[in-house]
């Protein structure tokens, strides 16, 4: 299982599967991040926390912890 959060800067990834529950499982589907989307990995900061992806034509910024959730291909 791939995470979100193994993805190289540069890179592309397919979301597969959410895993999480309940509030933080919806604060991510709300930001636009749902099975079968195509994410960019744009950058990581100097410490590895937060990485910036682009999602559905527009940048976000995520936590080590709710990559992690990310299932990805």
């Amino acid at each position: 299982m791939n995470t979100l959060k193994q993805v190289k800067v540069g890179e592309n990834a397919k979301v597969v599967k959410l895993h999480g529950e309940g509030a933080v499982k919806r604060r991510i589907m709300d930001m636009g991040i749902t099975k079968g989307v195509e994410i960019h990995v744009r950058k990581v900061a100097p410490l590895g926390d937060p990485i910036e992806v682009t999602v559905r034509g527009y940048e976000l910024s995520l936590r080590k912890a709710d990559a992690e959730m990310i299932e990805v291909e």
